[in-house]
This record gives structure tokens, C-alpha cells and sequence, in this order.
């Protein structure tokens, strides 16, 4: 999956590249930086650090990955937060993740793994961060193909919207059945006389059933329903789109969708199904028979269905923002598997 939002410690990402929130001198710090130094083996990182010291604000720079299990570190830096000039700081850190991807593009990798940087110390509002980190992120996927994760170390590091979270708790408490255990009343005596009387009955006589006049395979197969990679192009011709905006959109990996398109025996899941639903912009009807067209159905005893739903009925449909409050509510993200 090109973007995936993920809560891990960012030293044990198995990726070609982690990227080191890390300030101008390259030297080791503290929080998400110190934990890098001291996963990859502080003497040596700091040696190869120093050979490509110092760097500018928005800048990046890459040593090997030592004893990390990924191959490089990137190190980007930064802004601290200017609240006298907000602009400069979004310039500055969108800087530094555009750096980071374009080193990594060079260097041949095909993933990376990133902090969410300045939100630290440097106090960079993590709402904010939050959207500079997305928004760069996508622009550079737009025309790239890399595997991309945000490391989110917990929760009280990540945030949404007030606004946003507001209307899908409003959603929620609307449409979200609980399951809860069925109570029942007892019967009345007569209530089971009237069952007994039914189960001593004789069963009814059925009548023979008549013969079905044979039918060619070739009539039979006409009948049955359409498959879902026939659904799926006629859905991408009918909204007018190429198959590279909907596997954008999706956020998913070109390979995949090329395998989900032929339809040779393989049917997605359905997080992929509705992540293509959300790049059609399918409205709740269509996504309903796109499902059911692989088995799969929505239902509001899922919180997950519940909101997705959300956002198709609102017809907001950007992945990132949803896959955003999903990871919020502890929720599988919308990916291909």
C-alpha cells in the first residue's frame, strides 16, 4: 500500500529508510531521535552524521542504517514552530518531508518510514503537522510509486479535526448497533400446547416437482450475476476516470490493481473494495452492489462500516482523511490485503 498511517516504534520498521526528526548539527538527541542513534549504534551513526553535517532547516541528509533494521536513515530537519509565522514554518516543514522523499527516490528506495517531525519539542501543533506530513506525503505519491508509512508512537501523538471527529461521533451514535444479547419472554401454557400440536402433526404432502426443461451451460453462465472486475471497469469507463486515478485514489499499489483487473481468480478484500468504492466516488447504493458483487455487505454493527459509511453519505471522499479517523478510533485502516 503506497500511504499507511501506523502505531510502532519507528527503529523496528522493516523498510529500505526510517527518517530521523533530527536537528541542523546531525548530532544525537533526544525522544524519536535518540532512540534512532541508540537502535543503529550511537559511535557509528554519529561518525557518518558528522561527514555530512551540518544541514539547513527543511533539508535532509542520509547515513547508513547501521544496526537498524533498515538500510538508511534519513535525516531531515525540521522547523521549531513560529506562531508569528505559520507559513514559513508549513514551508519549512513541507521542505523537509519532500527532502526525505527525494533522497529516498535517489538512493533507490522503495519504502520509508517517518516521524511526525517538529511535532515534539519543536512545537509544531500536531494537528497541523498532521496535515503538512499528509498533504506532502500524497502530492509526492501523485507521481511516485514508494511505499510510504507515518509512525504514529501513540496516541496522545496523533490528532483529527475537533470538527471532523464531532460529526462522525454524531454518525456513530446515530447508526452504530451494538450487539447486545436477545431477551425473550417466557411462553404462555397455551403457547406451548400450540407448539406441541405442530411438531406431532403430519408433515405435509409435498407434490412431485416437474421436470425443468434442460438448459445449455452456456444459458445457465448468461444468468448468473456480473462478476466484480466487470463491475469495476464498467464503473471506471462510467465515471469517466483512467485506471492510474483510481488506483491513486485508492491508494493502492499499481501491481495490485492490475491483479484485482484481470480477475483471475482473485477477489480483493473488502477494504480494498470499498478503498475503490472511495476513489469512484460511489454513492452508498453503488458501493452496496460493488460489495455484494464479491460477498461482502456493510453493517452497522461494525463501528469500521459505520464510518465509512459516513463519508460516502457525506460524499467526502478522501481516503487519507478517512484512513485518518479510523487509526483514531482504533479501526483497520482502508488498505489493499
Amino acid at each position: 500500500m503506497p500511504f499507511t498511517i501506523i502505531r510502532q516504534d519507528i527503529t523496528r520498521m522493516q523498510v529500505d529508510a526510517i527518517v530521523n526528526a533530527a536537528n541542523t548539527q546531525l548530532a544525537m538527541g533526544g525522544g524519536v531521535c535518540g532512540a534512532i542513534f541508540r537502535a543503529a549504534g550511537p559511535a557509528r551513526l554519529q561518525a557518518a552524521c558528522d561527514k555530512v553535517a551540518p544541514i539547513q532547516t527543511g533539508e535532509a541528509a542520509i547515513t547508513p542504517g547501521f544496526d537498524l533494521p533498515a538500510k538508511y536513515v534519513i535525516h531531515a530537519t525540521g522547523p521549531v514552530y513560529q506562531q508569528w509565522n505559520p507559513a514559513e514554518s508549513a514551508r519549512l516543514l513541507r521542505s523537509a518531508y519532500r527532502s526525505s522523499l527525494e533522497l529516498a527516490e535517489k538512493n533507490h528506495c522503495a519504502s520509508i518510514a517517518f516521524p511526525l517531525i517538529s511535532s515534539g519539542i519543536y512545537g509544531y501543533p500536531k494537528d497541523q503537522a498532521l496535515e503538512v506530513a499528509i498533504s506532502t506525503i500524497r502530492e509526492f505519491l501523485a507521481d511516485h510509486d514508494m511505499d510510504v508509512y507515518l509512525v504514529i508512537f501513540d496516541r496522545v501523538s496523533f490528532a483529527v479535526g475537533k470538527e471532523l471527529l464531532g460529526a462522525v461521533e454524531s454518525y456513530i451514535d446515530e447508526h452504530y448497533v451494538d450487539t447486545h444479547p436477545v431477551s425473550r419472554r417466557n411462553l404462555l401454557e397455551v403457547e406451548y400446547q400450540a407448539m406441541d400440536s405442530a411438531m406431532m402433526a403430519p408433515p405435509p404432502v409435498q407434490a412431485a416437482p416437474m421436470a425443468a426443461a434442460p438448459q445449455a451451460l452456456d444459458d445457465l453462465m448468461e444468468q448468473l450475476d456480473e462478476p466484480f472486475n466487470t463491475t469495476l471497469l464498467r464503473l471506471i469507463d462510467a465515471k469517466g476516470m483512467t485506471d492510474t486515478e483510481v488506483y491513486k485514489r485508492a491508494n493502492i499499489d499499481r501491481k495490485l490493481f492490475s491483479k484485482i483487473r484481470t480477475g483471475k481468480g482473485y477477489t480483493p478484500s473488502k477494504r480494498t473494495i470499498l478503498a475503490l468504492a472511495i476513489a469512484l466516488k460511489l454513492t452508498l447504493p453503488e458501493t452496496d452492489d460493488l460489495l455484494e458483487r464479491a460477498g461482502y455487505a456493510l453493517s452497522h454493527s461494525q463501528k469500521f462500516d459505520v464510518i465509512v459509511e459516513f463519508f460516502i453519505v457525506s460524499g467526502k471522499y478522501d481516503i487519507f482523511e478517512i484512513n485518518q479517523v479510523l487509526f483514531q478510533y482504533d479501526q483497520p485502516l482502508l488498505v489493499a490485503v
